[in-house]
């Protein structure tokens, strides 16, 4: 059963999780947030982040790095690979249908393990206006698709492609493609790790209290 408090919680994704370790990274900014948050409590906070990962690779590894840690609560961050490979040379995406029955067969695993889950939508490849991105549309589809399961399974959802969008409409002025919340279109400077540790702290402090 469920622990009253829950204690350990596991960042689950790619290369944006991956770096999220480092000592800049959202991950270990959540980390430090949650410890001067509750200094009395013993909070673990993993990162399980592999850089390429698709929803496969997630479906493969969820049993070694996620479940065998008994985690209390899950952030599963995916989707920028499954729809970037498809324009990556010599790597193949992962089709609407493939990531929509991948997140529900992980999520199930993980209920059954009575985890709570918090899935995020995919954020961004390109920081420039809605639309001028080349992969915007196919994004917006697979972020939907996260959309809807965090609906139908009830779980929470981070819609960090909506989040990001907002953003840099209102903070991308000169309409460039990277260097506002990302480094190279894609994965996380420090302005950008800091807004997604925000983000997810404050729906952690939800299931934290």
């Amino acid at each position: 059963c469920r622990k009253s408090k829950p204690d350990k919680i596991i960042f689950f994704g790619d290369s944006i999780t991956e770096l999220g370790v480092k000592p800049n990274g959202y991950v270990t900014l959540v980390q430090n947030d949650l410890a001067k948050q509750f200094p009395r409590r013993k909070i673990t906070v993993i990162g399980a982040g592999v850089s390429g990962n698709k929803i496969s690779d997630l479906e493969k590894r969820l049993a070694d790095d996620v479940l065998s840690k008994n985690p209390d609560i899950v952030i599963i961050y995916i989707g920028i690979n499954d729809v970037w490979h498809w324009i990556l040379p010599g790597h193949v995406g992962t089709t609407p249908e493939d990531f929509e029955a991948g997140l529900h067969g992980i999520i199930a695993e993980l209920k059954a393990a009575n985890a709570d889950i918090i899935l995020c939508t995919p954020s961004v490849v390109g920081e420039k206006k809605a639309g001028e991105n080349p992969l915007d549309s196919k994004l917006d589809q697979y972020a939907q698709i996260s959309r809807n399961i965090a609906e139908k399974e009830s779980i929470s959802l981070i819609d960090l492609r909506k989040e990001f969008r907002k953003y840099l409409s209102e903070n991308n002025p000169e309409n460039v493609d990277k260097g506002i919340l990302t480094y190279d279109g894609v994965h996380l400077n420090n302005r950008g790790n800091r807004f997604i540790a925000d983000i997810i702290r404050t729906e952690l402090l939800k299931m934290l209290y």
